[in-house]
C-alpha cells in the first residue's frame, strides 16, 4: 500500500497504509484525526484516484443538519407542482397530490446520500467533522453502522455499493463514542524531517535537496514555537514552491520574509515566524 499511494503521490508511513488496507479489507469507516495541515485530506484524495472511485466530500462546519449533509427537498418545485394542481383538483386527490410532492424527482442529494445511492464505487470524505456541532455525530451513525439513511418521506435507503467513508478530525473537540466505536482510528501527526524532506522533494519539482534540508530543520523550530496555527505539511510544500518559483537555492532572510505569505496564517504569528527564523521586517538577519 505505501508504493501504491506514493505512485498518486502521497509518501505514508507504515501505521497510514496499514490503516487505510484495514480499512478496504473490513469495509470499516476510517475516523483520521490529526492537526491541521498534515495530509488528512490528502489521504483521502490519493486513496480516491488510487482506487479510481468518485470522491464525495462533506465539508463540515458549525450548525451543519440534514438539509446541508443529507438531503433537502426542492420546494420551489413543490410549490410550482402544488399551483399546477390546483387547476386539475379532484375530489379526493389531496392525499395523493400531497404523495406526488415527496416524489424521488423532487428530492435534493447532499453527499451522505449521494455517497448512498451512488451507482458506482464511491469515497466519501466528511472533512472536519469536528466543527460540526456534537449533534451532527448522531446522525452520521446509521451511514456509518449500515450503509443507509432513512428518510421519513420514503423509508429506508440502502447502499448500491457501499461507500469507503473517511472522517477527519482537528480534534477541536471530542467526538463522540458512538461515533469512534463505528469506525477505525488513527492519529496522524508532523511528519519526521527524513519524510517531510521526501515530501517536499516530491511536491515541489526542482527544489534542491540541501533547501529542502534546511526548510525540514525551520518547520521543526516554527512547530515548538508558541504559533497560533504552526506549519503543517499543506503549509510546508507551500512554502517550498513558492522558494522553487523564486531561483532560491538557501534560506536567505529576505527570501524567507519574501515567502512569509505562504508560511504565515495569521497575523498574531508573523513576528513570532521572524524571530524564530531570524529576519527582520527588512529581510535582514534580525538583531539579537
Amino acid at each position: 500500500m505505501i508504493e501504491r499511494l506514493a505512485a498518486v503521490g502521497y509518501l505514508a508511513d507504515e501505521e497510514v497504509a496499514s490503516a487505510v488496507h484495514l480499512m478496504t479489507a473490513l469495509e470499516r469507516p476510517l475516523l483520521v484525526e490529526g492537526p491541521p495541515g498534515v495530509g488528512k485530506t490528502a489521504l483521502a484524495r490519493s486513496l480516491a484516484e488510487l482506487s479510481g472511485r468518485r470522491l464525495i466530500r462533506l465539508q463540515c462546519h458549525e450548525g451543519i443538519d440534514d438539509a446541508r449533509a443529507l438531503y433537502e427537498w426542492d420546494y420551489g418545485r413543490q410549490l410550482l407542482a402544488t399551483q399546477m394542481m390546483r387547476h386539475d383538483r379532484r375530489d379526493g386527490a389531496d392525499q395523493d397530490a400531497m404523495a406526488a410532492l415527496f416524489d424521488e424527482s423532487f428530492l435534493l442529494e447532499r453527499p451522505l446520500l449521494a455517497a448512498i445511492r451512488s451507482q458506482e464505487p464511491a469515497l466519501l470524505l466528511v472533512d472536519e467533522v469536528d466543527r460540526a456541532d456534537e449533534a451532527f455525530d448522531a446522525l452520521l451513525l446509521e451511514v456509518l453502522d449500515e450503509g443507509q439513511v432513512t428518510l421519513p418521506e420514503l423509508g429506508t435507503i440502502r447502499a448500491v455499493v457501499r461507500p469507503w467513508v473517511i472522517l477527519t478530525s482537528n480534534e477541536t473537540r471530542e467526538l463522540a463514542d458512538a461515533l469512534k466505536r463505528r469506525c477505525l482510528r488513527i492519529g496522524v501527526g508532523y511528519p519526521t524531517p527524513e519524510r517531510e524532506r521526501q515530501i517536499l522533494l516530491s511536491a515541489a519539482p526542482g527544489l534542491a535537496d540541501e533547501l529542502a534540508a534546511q526548510l525540514t530543520v525551520a518547520l521543526g523550530r516554527l512547530r515548538v514555537a508558541a504559533l497560533h496555527q504552526p506549519p503543517g505539511v499543506a503549509e510546508a510544500i507551500d512554502w517550498a514552491r513558492a522558494l522553487v518559483l523564486l531561483g532560491a537555492g538557501d534560506l536567505e532572510p529576505d527570501t524567507v520574509r519574501r515567502t512569509l505569505p505562504a508560511l504565515v496564517k495569521h497575523g498574531r504569528d508573523e513576528t513570532m515566524v521572524r524571530s524564530v527564523l531570524d529576519v527582520d521586517a527588512t529581510g535582514t538577519r534580525a538583531t539579537r
